[in-house]
């Protein structure tokens, strides 16, 4: 099972979806050959220890903060890849890292939730749900998303809690990392299915938007939980609901532009003209970002375990589980580029620092590439 999903119940937890059946998992689709169209070169390389969770980089202006699943935190230049400062949690950790270029903040296995500034460690807090999401920090905050769907906002200064907000929620939840993001004064959350919109100094419910609507006989089936991260363009907001839709939200007027049924497991990727994500067989699709119509589909990469999409002016980038980077063209699916890392999976979703490209590996390795 090359892809590990994970629902935790209020009492227990099962396995969801990933599992293949007795004839294990499809053969990942041979590589095609390829004419190159785009040029792009290594920029730098570094390596952050292994990853054993999701991770997407957190960027401020050129400083980019990881952290690795052994405890390691670190900043590094983005243009340069150069080292600004390295600390450590002290233990392993369970979600990624947030980071406002100041502050950054690790949730540990402990269930501790740690913040650092410059490297050395400020305040750590007991958490009392678990956290598989990267914490937000923003305006001196420090919100964490739990897999119970609480969301808790902490003082980044001092780590004494502001407020917690619980929902109600399904009794069975993904082990995935979810939804938390900014979006003007609102703190975006995903709550199941739901896009929610809530007060980030009060902690109150603004509005939610239903992405998906569950579906299937029993609880696992009904499983719909946002994905994250989610892709933002202005005031549109797009995200995947667990095996069942994508999905674009207009967060500024609180409505659903468009949904679409469609499996898949890997966050989307999207600009103000496309949206773009791979189903659970890899097969990719990019919507119209307007109106949601499919503009093609492509076979190419099925089954190589895609990790989610990164939209650029000419190429959508994807990762697979073989290390490779593949650009694809934005108006076709047709192969533009194609580039090795070390062999591992590529993890979470590869992120633009201005104009490079940032991708992780399952060994650690943080790629930097500049497409021409």
């Amino acid at each position: 099972m090359s892809r590990r999903l994970i629902v935790a119940a209020l009492a227990a937890a099962v396995l969801a979806a990933g599992c293949a059946s007795s004839g294990g998992r499809p053969k990942p689709a041979a590589l095609q050959d390829f004419q190159p169209q785009l040029a792009a070169q290594p920029l730098w390389r570094s390596s952050v220890g292994t990853l054993n969770f999701s991770l997407t980089p957190a960027l401020r202006g050129n400083t980019l903060v990881l952290a690795g699943s052994d405890g390691a935190v670190l900043a590094l230049e983005a243009g340069s890849g150069r080292e600004l400062w390295r600390a450590s949690a002290g233990a392993p950790l369970a979600a990624g890292v947030g980071s406002d270029g100041r502050f950054a903040s690790v949730v540990s296995r402990d269930n501790e939730l740690l913040t650092f500034e410059g490297g050395k460690l400020l305040w750590r807090q007991r958490l009392n749900s678990r956290v598989v999401t990267a914490p937000l920090v923003a305006g001196e905050r420090v919100f964490v998303l739990g897999v119970d769907r609480s969301v808790q906002a902490f003082d980044a200064i001092d780590g004494h809690q502001l407020w917690r907000l619980q929902r109600p929620g399904e009794p069975l939840t993904l082990l995935e990392p979810g939804v938390l993001a900014p979006f003007k004064d609102t703190l975006l959350v995903g709550q199941g299915p739901r896009l929610a919109g809530v007060d980030p100094l009060q902690g109150s419910l603004r509005w939610e938007v239903a992405v998906a609507l569950p579906r299937g006989s029993n609880e696992v089936e009904r499983l719909a939980d946002l994905v994250g991260p989610a892709a933002r363009s202005g005031d549109v907001v797009c995200a995947r609901a667990f095996q069942s839709a994508v999905g674009c939200v207009d967060a500024q007027r609180a409505t659903l532009l468009w949904a679409k049924n469609v499996g898949g497991i890997a966050p989307v990727g999207a600009d103000a003209r496309q949206v773009f994500g791979a189903d659970a067989s890899d097969r990719i699709s990019a919507w119209n970002a307007a109106s949601g119509e499919v503009a093609w589909t492509s076979d190419k990469l099925l089954n190589r375990d895609l990790s989610g999409a990164l939209a650029l002016e000419r190429a959508v980038v994807f990762g697979d589980a073989q290390g490779y980077v593949h650009f694809l063209s934005r108006d076709n699916g047709q192969t533009l580029q194609r580039l090795a890392t070390d062999g591992s999976a590529v993890v979470g979703t590869p992120l633009r620092a201005g104009d490079a490209v940032i991708v992780l590996t399952r060994k650690g390795g943080v790629f930097a590439f500049r497409p021409e």
